[in-house]
């Protein structure tokens, strides 16, 4: 008997209902559609193409092929599908020449349901010639392709490998193929279409509103210790992603925090495999580790109580902002994306994208999306609905975010802007050569140094003439003349300053700069210990002292459910589940029916033991 899509969503993975455009989604793919589907981190894309899968091939349509390049995924995913009772394997490199084979025969076979592959397998000969088997017998079902952005060269994460899969529609006409990802702006979007030829395709756009996550963007000052001030006061003993831009970086930060008393590891592509690897592990099997990473790290990571996701260097684009801050949150419970920037910042990614050997058309691109996370980084008003709107999304004030919350202070800035414009102009005037901030600062507000002597700029006409404002209100004025576009970063010459024609329009009064204060957030409070447990206890529902000890046995128990299986512990059971049987407290097998999260599989494997542990800890 064939079961319904709804009957797949309850029965195998315990759940009541679709969110969102879901049940549109599995109902176009399931009955052999194609599809674009844009949606969130943490808004059940998978569920979108395994429902399908599971229901197809109980039509008898044979194997569904999901195309990622993320091995961390592969294993996550397919373990939990094992979990639920369905058939599933990857064929990826930690495989051996032999396990490999046993995998592909049993695909040959139809004996799995979805089969996870890099895209760099798919397209070899031999992998192709497999599928061709497939296809000429009507056991080839369904293609998905995850991490869909990947194939645009607008993306935030282009992989020339994705640009092959052009094939699957050559190859297999009549297989449906879905096309997934998180993050896309309109040019991506119209990319993937292309690229991946989905022109005809049905597009399933969610909302990019991430509600839970709370935005916070806060200018440098001293970041190693702005973090360790956010960590302390609101995310203590939390799990948490900090990012930073360079290797040496991360191994800095990662041992700071530690010598602060944090559980924190670091991870990055210089490191030895194993390292890594052994790092990712603990990170999603272990609780409240804290990952300071390099962009090297995240992607297909399916923790879902990721409580924050801290920035200490600029990322490229929103597109990048927007993906490694939903990394955050996944089980829908309160979490942070927070980040430090300056103006140093800004030098760095313009110098990135002037000195790639990328065409001007693409550098362009890319200096417009660095322009919008400037923007987004130095707006006064809501972040959430500068950020919604990037996607083409319109919004209201979120009342959540940095900004809402503690409106900032907004002053005139373009007396400022036009001092230090000015003075940029008279020491190429005088000097013939271009200085960077630093020295410009000190022109500017009157402060005599061995470079100022040196080349005799305390005789300008603007020494000085800056005096009333501080070095950090000059810094954001040129964040913002940098950003407009009025003065340009050389990184051919020692990251200098020099003027372009935008410049005219600020000095002669015609374009105001606007800026914001430099807010502070309030201190949040720490949470309380309870005495009875020991240690800090979050559950993701508020529970009583009661339940929150029924709630920390069953943490316990998955745990070593979880080690036994060699699983991160959210396979076996979301949080959210545990805390619902906790609550509900459950005396008999069917009273724990019902309960989300928990499916045919998983009750008659963990019932017994889960009524067990509650009756244990009464």
């Amino acid at each position: 008997m064939t079961l319904s899509y709804a009957q797949v969503l309850h029965d195998v993975f315990g759940y009541a209902q679709f969110r969102g455009p879901q049940e549109a989604i599995v109902e176009h793919v399931g009955a052999g559609g194609d599809a674009l589907v844009l949606m969130p981190t943490g808004g059940g894309k998978s569920l979108c193409y395994q429902i399908p899968a599971i229901a197809r091939q109980q039509a008898g349509h044979g194997v569904t092929v999901v195309i990622s390049p993320l091995i961390a995924l592969m294993h996550d995913q397919v373990g939990a599908l094992h979990e639920a009772g369905v058939s599933a394997a990857f064929l990826n490199s930690t495989l051996s020449s032999d396990e490999a084979y046993q995998v592909e025969q049993r695909m040959l076979r139809g004996e799995i349901t979805l089969l996870y592959a890099a895209p760099e397998r798919v397209t070899t000969p031999r992998f192709l010639a497999q599928l061709d088997s497939m296809f000429e017998r009507g056991t080839l079902s369904l293609f998905a392709i995850d991490e869909a952005h990947c194939v645009s060269q607008w993306g935030h994460d282009f992989r020339p490998e994705y640009r092959a899969l052009t094939v699957l529609h050559e190859r297999y006409p009549g297989v449906p193929r879905m096309a997934l990802t998180a993050t896309a702006d309109d040019l991506t979007r119209a990319d993937i279409l292309e690229r991946l030829q989905l022109q005809d395709a049905r597009a399933f756009v969610s909302s990019f509103d991430r509600p839970n996550i709370r935005y916070t963007i806060v200018e440098k000052k001293d970041s190693t210790q702005q973090l360790l001030r956010f960590i302390a006061r609101e995310h203590e003993g939390d799990a948490g992603i900090v990012y930073c831009q360079s290797r040496r970086k991360v191994e800095d930060i990662a041992q700071t925090l530690v010598d602060a008393g944090l559980n924190a590891l670091p991870y990055h592509a210089g490191l030895d495999t194993k390292i890594r690897q052994t790092h990712q592990d603990r990170f999603l099997r272990e609780e409240g580790i804290v990952m300071v990473a390099t962009i090297a790290f995240g992607m297909g990571i399916d923790k879902p109580d990721v409580r924050f996701v801290a920035h200490l260097d600029m990322p490229k684009n929103i597109e990048g902002y927007y993906q490694e801050t939903g990394r955050a949150g996944r089980d829908g419970l309160s979490a942070q994306a927070w980040m430090a920037y300056g103006l140093q910042d800004m030098v760095n990614q313009r110098r990135m994208i002037d000195e790639s050997p990328a065409s001007e058309e693409f550098k362009q691109v890319m200096r417009g999306k660095l322009d919008a996370l400037l923007g987004l980084a130095e707006a006064s008003d809501c972040r959430r609905v500068r950020l919604l709107a990037y996607f083409g999304e319109s919004s209201t004030p979120c009342g959540n975010c940095d900004n809402c919350l503690n409106p900032p202070e907004v002053w005139d800035g373009t007396d400022a802007a036009r001092k230090l414009l000015s003075t940029i102009y008279r020491i190429q005037q005088m000097s013939g050569i271009s200085f960077g901030a630093g020295h410009l600062m000190d022109i500017v507000r009157g402060k005599v140094t061995d470079k100022v002597t040196q080349y005799n700029h305390a005789s300008l006409s603007t020494f000085g003439i800056g005096a009333d404002f501080s070095e950090l209100q000059l810094r954001g004025v040129l964040r913002q003349l940098i950003a407009m576009g009025a003065v340009t970063v050389d990184a051919q010459a020692f990251n200098t300053l020099q003027l372009t024609e935008q410049a005219r329009a600020v000095l002669k009064g015609e374009v105001a700069v606007s800026l914001r204060e430099s807010v502070s957030s309030p201190a949040e409070r720490k949470s309380k210990r309870n005495p009875r447990l020991g240690a800090i206890v979050k559950a993701p529902i508020q529970l009583d002292s009661e339940a929150l000890m029924r709630y920390s046995a069953l943490k316990a128990w998955r745990a070593e459910v979880a080690k036994e299986h060699n699983l991160p512990a959210y396979v076996i059971f979301h949080d959210a589940t545990l805390a619902a049987i906790a609550q509900r407290s459950p005396q008999s097998l069917e009273d724990l029916q019902g309960i989300s999260g928990i499916g045919a599989k998983k009750l008659e494997a963990y019932a017994q033991e889960v009524l067990r542990v509650l009756a244990q800890s009464q």
